[in-house]
């Protein structure tokens, strides 16, 4: 059966206007019987759209536009963007709600293509995130020395939050430029410091891309699994840094996979897992409240404040959650039912991990690995420590940890 002709074109626009779109983009703007965009847009368009036209806005709220846009299927409708939509933008949000072969997206280049090239920097050595209508602490896990990286912004308010940010980080010699409408007869561009664009508070505009050099000799976090110890608050419940890395391994994060983290702690192995990046997901499920409040800290402060926290006690509080790609077993696993109704919610070839201090621990994964097989490791770290005038080994708590596959 041929494939239908899409009935939704999303059109990405430069700061140029009417004028910055191409032959075919003009043409199904033309054609379009239900126009929508966003406010910022309207007054760039208004004179060459027919009057007969229905315009919608986002500035009735997302979902009740969307509503309207879904009723609509089957007619020319025409979403008006700016820049690349697929890029962190409207096209890819409203492909969770219409399949792609209903609809053709035309892009301009994106803000971080223009940016890199006013700049000079290669686009697939930097960093590209987006703060447009999002925490600035997702910042915090690109703050590396010598790390370059592109953000979409909210407005001039989000330069000034990114600013303190860095400066609070130690990083506020960091180059910041605000590339201002680009492509558009306002644009311009902008470089200050860090510490500068705070002390100086120059008028910068709303619509900008903001680009950031991280210079500073405060203290970071590697990409890597195993972050130090005290890169995260907690209360001793911590999976240390060297089980940790082990313990990451052994989950062997992929591509846009869900993590549940039961008996999450301090949330150390939720967040490490958001770090991978790949468009990873993760919820920490936690029943102690001061706990909960630690996790909330600790992904603010290394740059994952998606994670998504679920207060409550384990096996109860996995009702109605996502189907988990991969589970992490922190503690409990001899409480009853726990393990089975992970192992039940876990997805066919999905991975389960899980680890023990306890005698009692230990029989619990050695009684589930003649069941359901998998690997069995027992890790031992010691650390060095003062003994006396000297230096001697500590030893930690073994740890076993199973992990197998469904």
């Amino acid at each position: 059966m041929p494939m239908r002709e899409p009935w939704l074109t999303v059109i990405g626009m430069g700061d140029g206007g009417l004028e910055s779109l191409t032959g075919e983009q003009r043409a199904h703007l033309a054609r379009a019987e239900i126009l929508v965009l966003g406010e910022r847009l309207e007054h760039k368009i208004a004179e060459a759209v027919p009057a007969a036209k229905r315009i919608l806005t986002w500035g009735a709220g997302f979902r009740q536009t969307l509503e309207e846009v879904l009723k609509l299927r089957g007619m020319p409708v025409v979403v008006l963007a700016t820049g690349d939509p697929m890029h962190f933008g409207i096209a890819a949000t409203l492909l969770r709600f219409v399949e792609a072969a209903e609809m053709r997206v035309l892009p301009s280049p994106s803000a971080f293509s223009l940016a890199a090239a006013r700049l000079g920097w290669p686009l697939q050595t930097v960093a590209q995130i987006s703060l447009h209508g999002r925490p600035s602490a997702f910042l915090n896990r690109h703050i590396l020395p010598g790390q370059r990286l592109l953000a979409l912004t909210s407005d001039a308010g989000t330069v000034f939050d990114v600013a303190d940010l860095l400066v609070k980080r130690g990083f506020g010699s960091s180059r910041l430029t605000v590339l201002e409408h680009m492509g558009g007869s306002e644009e311009r561009i902008l470089s200050f410091s860090a510490k500068e664009i705070l002390k100086e508070a120059p008028a910068l505009a709303d619509f900008n891309t903001l680009a950031v050099e991280c210079l500073g000799e405060g203290a970071w976090c590697a990409p890597v699994p195993g972050l130090p110890d005290e890169a995260f608050r907690h209360d001793g419940q911590l999976t240390k840094s060297e089980v940790r890395a082990v313990t990451l391994s052994k989950l062997s994060p992929f591509p846009n996979a869900l993590l549940w983290d039961v008996g999450a702690g301090c949330g150390s192995i939720a967040i490490e897992f958001l770090r991978v990046g790949l468009g990873t997901r993760a919820i920490a499920i936690e029943e102690k409240p001061e706990r909960v409040a630690m996790i909330r800290d600790n992904a603010l402060d290394l740059g994952t404040p998606d994670l998504e926290i679920v207060e409550g006690a384990a096996p109860v509080a996995l009702q109605g959650l996502d189907a988990p790609d991969v589970i992490f077993i922190g503690g409990g696993i001899t409480a009853d039912g726990l393990f089975e109704t992970c192992w039940q919610s876990l997805k066919p070839g999905g991975r389960l991990v899980a680890n023990a201090v306890t005698i009692e621990g230990e029989a619990r994964l050695a009684q589930l690995r003649g069941v359901h097989g998998g690997d069995l490791l027992r890790l031992s770290v010691s650390r060095a420590a003062p003994v006396g005038r000297y230096c001697g080994w500590k030893s930690l708590m073994p740890v076993t940890i199973w992990s197998a596959r469904k």
